[in-house]
Parts: structure tokens; C-alpha cells; sequence
């Protein structure tokens, strides 16, 4: 996917409060808006990477991978978590090998755990689960993805009816580049039939920081339109140049199309103006926000915010001022809202040349 451009006006990135979306027609949406003064980020207690976290009721559930295992917390609220006692879920009793980023997701009354284990080219996707989201949970199962290549930062969701597996992976046995795969599920733990590519780093932007190129840390939610989004981090996590990035399904698209995916213009959230959507300004107070959390109800994108106000948003980052090193990044609440009749572009490709629907726009 090459050639993007944005069409919205540019608008302050620091927003004290969303009065309200005015849709006028299917492309049209405005804000009322006042403008205060940026607000520090807020930086929890967690020195760690990967957040993944979802809501049941007036609970929120947190996932992470920490002493060779996996540890589950849970807290009245997003801002909690870190005070909240961490109850160890899985250990690695077979030698598994580096566990990486666990997604928490809820699937017909139980939850499922998926996250990546192995050594070097072997990393491939696991998944545990339970009727309860911090206890009895299952031993670990390969998931028998297609074409069985490295494959990390996995997680389901159902669009349309259909369950689908989203992740990071490689095309081959080598480490020329990460790219974006989906396959469909017949069940939370069976994937069926083929992978399918919808996003490759091939955009100036999303190769600033590479060897390799990255796209990493899928994250699905749904509009409020009702298409699908993949929101997903750019450029190498061990830089500042690390970001969020969106893939929007067109209405009606398949998501199994690449041509049927658009990309954003840029980076979405990020620490450098170089690499930002026109319109979207970098960082304040964190340097390399990536690898995010939508905080869903459930973890169930039919439960994805409609337009107005913010909604809850994890991620994680390297305060400003700090060496960006893996052991400096931190877990980071914050908030997102739709941002609405926005255009992604691009050109010498297979279908339209433009695609314009909702976006979004995230807070420190």
C-alpha cells in the first residue's frame, strides 16, 4: 500500500472535553470542543510492555507476561491495575521458551489467553483458557496456524458472525520483515483454512526503524459505521520512531482482500512530527507509545465505543527524558475517540484510490 494522504483540518491534539458528533450524512463529523492546557500522561506503576486488558462489568482485567509466565490482575479501574495483586495464571513448565505479550479475550463464557512462546525463529502462538479470568486455567496448546511460520502478538475477535485470528508473522523462515496476517476460526483454539496478508511496512513512515521492518500488535475494533479497524504499531519497539497505525476494512470490504484494506496517512500516535498523519500532532510525554489495548467490555469489538466521548485506552511507552530502552517502558492509561470523515489514500494498487470513514484520534 503506497501513496497515502489525509483529508481533514488540522485541529489542536490536546482537547479538554468532546462536547459531542454531529454525523451529516455517512462522511460527515463534528466536535464541539474547549482547548486547555496538555495534561502530563499518566504513567502507572508497571514497568512492563503488551497491555492487554478488557472489562466485566465494573472490573477490568489485565494480562502480562512476568516471570517466565503469565500473571492476570484485577482492579475497579484501568488505574488500579498496578496496586492490584498479580495471581499467576500459566507457567512455562515445558521450556516453552520467551513468552511475549499475552491477549486476554472472552468467547462464550470463558476466556482465552493467547500469547507468544519460543526461542529466535520458533516463537510461534499458544492459547490457554477458563471459566474464570485468574484461575483454572487450561495447559497451553499450539494453535495450528496456517502455513505454521513465526508468529507473535495473536488475538481473536468475531466481525460479521465469524471468528477471525489476527497477528504479526513473517511470509518465510527468515527475518526480512513482519507483516499482518488474519485467518479465520472455526473455534476460539482451531483456525481454518488459509492466513491472508492485509498489511506489510512498506510506507516510508512505518520504515524509519527497521532491520527488520515491522508491523506488530494487532489490535481489532469496529467503527461506528460497523467496519473493522486493525490498529496496529510501526517501526522498531526497541526505537522512539515506535507508534499506531490504523487499517480500515472498506464498507462491505472481506477482510481477507489486502486491496480491500486502507491505511492511514501516517502515524496515528506517536512521538515524531516526521511520521504523523497530517492533522495528528506527536506526543507531549511519552516517547514510542505502541502496542495499545482497546478496553472493550468483554474484549468483544461488537462492544466498540459509538462516536462522542473518550473512551479508555492502554498502552505502553518510555517517558520523555528516559533512555528509550525495552526496560524503560511503562504501562500508560489514557483515552481515544472516533474521529470522523477522514481519508486515507494511496495509489498504483488494485482498487479505489481513496476511502474515507472514521478514524481516530488517541490522548496521552
Amino acid at each position: 500500500m503506497v501513496g497515502l494522504s489525509h483529508g481533514t483540518t488540522r485541529l489542536p491534539r490536546r482537547l479538554a472535553g468532546v462536547i459531542g458528533f454531529v454525523l451529516s450524512g455517512v462522511l460527515a463529523a463534528a466536535l464541539t470542543l474547549t482547548s486547555a492546557e496538555p495534561a502530563r500522561a499518566d504513567q502507572t506503576g508497571l514497568r512492563a510492555a503488551d497491555p492487554s486488558v478488557l472489562r466485566v462489568g465494573g472490573t477490568y482485567v489485565s494480562v502480562q507476561s512476568a516471570g517466565g509466565g503469565i500473571v492476570v490482575r484485577q482492579a475497579p479501574s484501568t488505574d488500579a491495575l498496578d496496586s492490584a495483586t498479580p495471581r499467576q495464571v500459566w507457567s512455562d513448565t515445558r521450556g516453552r521458551g520467551e513468552v511475549w505479550a499475552p491477549e486476554i479475550v472472552r468467547d462464550g463464557g470463558r476466556y482465552y489467553i493467547y500469547f507468544t512462546a519460543g526461542r529466535g525463529a520458533a516463537h510461534r502462538m499458544y492459547v490457554i483458557s477458563s471459566t474464570s479470568p485468574d484461575s483454572g486455567y487450561s495447559a497451553e496448546t499450539k494453535l495450528a496456524l496456517p502455513d505454521d511460520k513465526w508468529a507473535i502478538d495473536g488475538t481473536l475477535f468475531t466481525f460479521n458472525g465469524q471468528r477471525w485470528f489476527v497477528w504479526s508473522g513473517w511470509a518465510g523462515d527468515t527475518n526480512v520483515e513482519q507483516n499482518l496476517y488474519i485467518a479465520r476460526m472455526s473455534s476460539p483454539t482451531t483456525p481454518t483454512g488459509a492466513r491472508h496478508i492485509i498489511s506489510q511496512p512498506r510506507e516510508s513512515w512505518e520504515r524509519v526503524v527497521g532491520n527488520p521492518f515491522i508491523n506488530e500488535g494487532p489490535e481489532p475494533i469496529r467503527d461506528p459505521n460497523g467496519q473493522l479497524h486493525i490498529v496496529y504499531s510501526a517501526n522498531g519497539s526497541w526505537s522512539d520512531q515506535y507508534c499506531l497505525a490504523d487499517l480500515r476494512l472498506r464498507a462491505g470490504g472481506d477482510p481477507t482482500h489486502v486491496w480491500d484494506w486502507y491505511k492511514s496517512n501516517g502515524c496515528l500516535f506517536g512521538s515524531d512530527r516526521a511520521t504523523m498523519m497530517a492533522g495528528w500532532d506527536p506526543t507531549l510525554h511519552v516517547d514510542g507509545p505502541g502496542h495499545h489495548s482497546f478496553v472493550l467490555l468483554h474484549g468483544d469489538i461488537g462492544t466498540s465505543p459509538p462516536a462522542g466521548p473518550r473512551f479508555p485506552l492502554m498502552f505502553h511507552a518510555v517517558p520523555k527524558g528516559t533512555p528509550y530502552t525495552w526496560e524503560n517502558r511503562y504501562w500508560y492509561t489514557g483515552t481515544f475517540c472516533w474521529w470522523g470523515n477522514t481519508t486515507y489514500s494511496r495509489a498504483d494498487v488494485p482498487g479505489p484510490n481513496t476511502d474515507t470513514g472514521w478514524s481516530l484520534k488517541f490522548f496521552e
